[in-house]
């Protein structure tokens, strides 16, 4: 094959549409032109979101991955007041590590991976703690874990708290009713389900919770949310240089998801993600978690004894297939494998049958060295007292 086939949740194949837009001719970021490109891409970015009153939204672009997003949004939302972190994954533990550097009052209610959030204990927590921002992250990627954003929203606000959310790995595969949900801040990046290239990230709020941003004292230079918003809202620019090659891209990508339509591309990557877990199932795979608490982005996947994540790694990717290993606590248990991006029919059908493959070649080499198989020329070695009997039996 001439490229890779990236399973993974990000980076993931872009569409050749985004190869042109990438290339486009260049352009001064302190120019009009930057202006409309970026009240384009933010106007797009609030229909992928399905945003009902879009009069009470804005998005900022930050040149930055998904983690500048969330640190941005960490370092300027909580102020003086406290914090509160839910985690039960890789991701809930960076926002938890970030938020300790920027906030003194970061409180932690922390699960075992791969295990579902206790809205129970969250909110016993919540009537005995004074929070005044709580935090998770949408789709913890090391799991494939999907969090329930209505019912943590509707007990952050019923205890007067802001809900934030990291849909870093979520936006564009599933829906966040920011509205509904009762979210102030959700972040997102480029490079995963929307399918454009790494580099930019981005986050969406409530223009109240925007304005109430500068009455907090700045903790960070580049990645102070307060300054994002206020070049936005003055004059649609962004305060640093930005990458403006990714933003052409980034401004195509959601334009091809809004020519598909939003509803039509979560189902169409539904539909791949049920495809590679039938065709899993049917090689005897086990799953780490139900698949009704799944997102619709990855499957991690149980490797079989005999086989080591590793190796299943090193075979796919000699088939031009990448996949991810499992990280923590998941290491050498699991493999994950994505399915957004540029992935066609065939591109799954080609992976299961190159994993079958993969997977019984492995096992065939692990059966041979328990129990090798003898040639069939081999030569015997007789022992004396065979050899004697042997020579009395012909007489």
């Amino acid at each position: 094959m001439d490229k890779y086939l990236l399973f993974t949740p990000g980076p993931v194949n872009v569409a050749e549409t985004l190869r042109k837009a990438i290339s486009k001719k260049d352009i001064c970021h302190r120019e009009p032109d930057f202006d409309v490109l970026l009240a384009s891409i933010e106007h797009k970015l609030l229909s992928l979101f399905q945003i009902r009153n879009r009069d009470r939204y804005r998005a900022v672009v930050i040149t930055g991955s998904g983690t500048a997003a969330n640190e941005a949004v960490l370092s300027s939302v909580v102020g003086r007041g406290s914090i509160l972190i839910l985690s039960n994954g890789e991701f809930g533990e960076r926002l938890y590590k970030t938020s300790l550097l920027h906030n003194k009052r970061t409180h932690l209610i922390d699960v075992p991976w791969g295990s579902v959030i206790d809205l129970a204990q969250l909110d016993a927590f919540l009537a005995s703690h004074k929070i005044d921002v709580v935090a998770m992250a949408h789709h913890e990627t090391c799991s494939g874990m999907l969090n329930p954003l209505a019912e943590v929203g509707t007990l952050a606000k019923a205890h007067g708290a802001i809900f934030v959310v990291d849909g870093v790995s979520s936006v564009g595969a599933e829906h966040v009713d920011m509205e509904t949900c009762n979210i102030a801040f959700c972040t997102g990046s480029s490079s995963k389900a929307i399918g454009s290239y790494p580099g930019l990230s981005f986050v969406i709020g409530r223009k109240k919770q925007f304005n109430r941003l500068a009455s907090h004292k700045a903790k960070t230079t580049y990645l102070n949310l307060a300054t994002f918003y206020d070049f936005l809202r003055t004059s649609s620019q962004t305060p640093n240089t930005p990458a403006v090659p990714l933003f052409f891209a980034l401004e195509q990508a959601l334009s091809n998801i809004l020519r598909e339509g939003v509803n039509n591309r979560f189902a169409r990557i539904r539909v791949r993600a049920d495809q590679l877990r039938e065709g899993m199932r049917k090689l005897n795979l086990d799953f780490l978690i139900a698949e009704k608490d799944m997102c619709s982005v990855l499957t991690t996947v149980r490797v079989p004894a005999s086989v080591t994540v590793r190796d299943v790694r090193e075979r796919l990717r000699e088939k031009s297939i990448i996949i991810y290993e499992g990280k923590g606590c998941f290491a050498g248990k699991v493999f994950q494998v994505g399915n957004i991006g540029e992935l066609s029919r065939e591109d799954i059908w080609f992976f299961l049958a190159s994993l079958k493959d993969v997977l019984l070649t492995l096992q065939a080499e692990a059966a041979d060295l328990v129990a090798p198989i003898r040639r069939a020329n081999t030569n015997l070695v007789m022992l004396e007292p065979q050899k004697a009997a042997l020579a009395k039996a012909r007489i």
